[in-house]
């Protein structure tokens, strides 16, 4: 099974899920230093449905959102690296800053962030519960982020 998809395929393999009664989970991010505050991110956000996707920055969206340094790894390993996890259904990535096209295209069930972000912050948390889903902010491992990962080399 292909993991890493387009947002057109990920569209129709949504619609087969949602016909089969499937719960799916939908979070983001960069992840370009995957560690353990990730891993624990992705474990809790599946745990809130059958199915996570993972929608995941290009490389010019980072540049935009981190500074030019960034991302550390091209966004072909990162996805590799999170289709490889066992929580990771699918991966989807975008070009935008925010992943809202996604998340109004797939409409999940379930919308997960950090904790680190308000409700009100939240990109696509408004569309998400007007389709009849939910919106759950996790709590971070404290003291993990890539940013700190890069500050301490």
């Amino acid at each position: 099974m292909k993991r890493v998809v387009s947002l057109k395929d990920m569209i129709a393999i949504r619609r087969r899920l949602k016909r089969k009664g499937r719960k799916v989970v939908f979070t983001n991010g960069v992840f370009d230093i995957l560690h353990a505050g990730h891993v624990a991110l992705l474990e809790k956000a599946a745990s809130y449905g059958d199915i996570l996707i993972v929608g995941l920055n290009s490389d010019a969206s980072v540049k935009r959102l981190k500074g030019e340094s960034r991302p550390v790894v091209p966004f072909r390993d990162r996805a590799k690296v999170l289709a490889s996890l066992r929580v990771v259904d699918y991966v989807v990535g975008f070009s935008q800053d925010t992943p809202l096209n996604i998340i109004t295209k797939l409409l999940p069930d379930v919308l997960v962030k950090g904790a680190d972000y308000k409700l009100t912050e939240i990109v696509g948390a408004e569309c998400v519960k007007a389709a009849g889903g939910k919106v759950v902010r996790v709590r971070l491992l404290k003291g993990r982020s890539t940013s700190r990962i890069l500050d301490s080399l």
